[in-house]
């Protein structure tokens, strides 16, 4: 029998209870398209012989003929608890590399999410898309010895995107069988789906990325003591912080902005013009670890950001009793980062104002002011042009990309309790000092 034939012939099979069960509750996928759009579709929703519309073109072009596409995700382990997340995420990053060498070095990558209809925290897979335009029976040889040399469980799950003579498109997963063979199962319709209300990370970002209190980021670092020996270390430290803090006599201000928008000139200019203390975060006491961290998978690296901040309270809470408190960086930086990065596509697809991940921690100890600085994309290069190599991936990032950048930017404004006041730091030193000085003069009643 022909290909075509045979794939027909599969579609046509009876499904089995069990895949019949499975199919009534559809996975979601959400695609990065180039351009940074998104197209939703799901799988698993509809038989052989049912009737479904068409997934979007846009999405039909990555995921069908010709050449040939694969999904490869990485779940998390049932209970959903920080260990569990913390090994998919780890597990993801170390598959990454391996996916632009060798036979699969020729895919595209496509960054892919995984996700329940309906929302809710606990259920998002991340992933990628990899798009083979030869359509080489190598890639799926290596896509395989991959998948088998991922020992512990829950091992990624890989689903492979074809055609038939009908124009319509299905995914077949593939499994383990026996612990020994890898086989095809019955394949799953590919059709459309909405567009959630919310894009389909935003509920998992208070488990993976901006921590709504202390706890939240200490249990990801406290998964980590195992293999990273610094997490033991900064939670000692973290320990040490008492749990209510709370400011002193004197103001607090936070200087937030992109890299290169002068915050290091400003925050010494302010400090000296107050005679305050001038504080930064992550404080000097965890930066010798500060590349470690940055090594990590996300939900790590910002475990260890938001656990600098609640350090940086400890110490402005003992500051501001003697004198005003001036801070480079805070938790402002932390949660804009971290929703830019996690949050795929334009910046459409971000939390809309006022959604409760922009709202600061009920826990952390809150400043009087925070001042945005603010300067155009010209100048922000200008700028860089010349300095250090010393910067983090995504500083890196904000120069090479220019949506990351204006996500960033649009998540640092939807701040809020307490929102940015933005400056424009483009003029002379001097006149970006007196339109900060004057912020603090109207915020700040309580300075001397």
């Amino acid at each position: 029998m022909a290909p075509a034939g045979r794939l027909l012939a599969l579609l046509a099979r009876p499904q089995s209870p069990a895949r019949a069960g499975a199919m009534a509750q559809p996975s979601c996928f959400a695609l990065e398209l180039p351009g940074c759009s998104l197209a939703h579709f799901a799988v698993g929703t509809a038989g052989a012989a049912a009737p479904a519309p068409a997934p979007d073109p846009r999405a039909a072009a990555l995921l069908g003929p010709p050449g040939r596409s694969y999904a490869l995700c990485v779940p998390v382990a049932p209970g959903r608890d920080c260990a569990a997340r913390v090994r998919a995420a780890r597990l993801l990053q170390r598959l990454l590399p391996q996916l632009r060498r060798g036979p699969l070095g020729r895919c595209q990558l496509r960054r892919m999410l995984r996700y329940c209809p309906g929302g809710g925290a606990g259920g998002l897979q991340r992933g990628v898309l990899l798009r083979d335009p030869d359509d080489s029976p190598d890639t799926r040889r290596a896509l395989l010895a991959l998948l088998d040399s991922c020992l512990e469980a829950p091992r990624p799950s890989l689903g492979e995107f074809v055609g038939d003579e009908s124009h319509r498109l299905w995914q077949r997963p593939w499994e383990l069988r026996g612990g020994r063979e890898w086989r095809q199962v019955d394949p799953e319709r590919v059709v459309p789906a909405p567009e959630p209300a919310l894009h389909p990370v935003v509920p998992d970002l208070p488990s993976s990325g901006v921590f709504p209190h202390r706890e939240a980021a200490r249990a990801v670092l406290e998964a980590c003591t195992p293999f990273l020996p610094a997490a033991r270390a900064v939670l000692e430290l973290v320990d040490q912080c008492p749990g209510r803090l709370h400011r002193g006599l004197f103001p607090v201000i936070v200087v937030e902005g992109l890299d290169a928008t002068g915050k290091t000139t400003v925050t010494r200019a302010v400090a000296d013009a107050l005679q305050a203390a001038l504080l930064k975060s992550p404080p000097a006491c965890v930066s010798q670890w500060r590349q470690t961290f940055d090594d990590e998978p996300a939900i790590v690296r910002r475990a260890f950001y938001s656990l600098g901040n609640y350090i940086v309270a400890s110490e402005i809470a003992q500051a501001s009793a003697r004198a005003p408190v001036v801070v480079d960086r805070y938790w402002h930086s932390t949660a804009a980062y971290a929703i830019a990065t996690e949050v795929s596509g334009a910046v459409q697809h971000l939390p809309p104002a006022h959604h409760p991940i922009y709202q600061w921690p009920k826990d952390l100890l809150r400043p009087d002011l925070v001042v945005l600085l603010t300067v155009s994309p010209e100048e922000r290069l200008r700028r860089i042009q010349g300095r250090g190599p010393e910067r983090t991936r995504e500083e890196e990032e904000l120069e090479a990309n220019s949506v990351f950048r204006q996500k960033v930017e649009v998540s640092y404004e939807r701040m809020e309790n307490p929102g940015c006041h933005a400056v424009d730091a483009s003029p002379s030193r001097e006149r970006v000092l007196q339109a900060v000085l004057s912020l603090v003069r109207d915020h700040c009643p309580q300075l001397p």
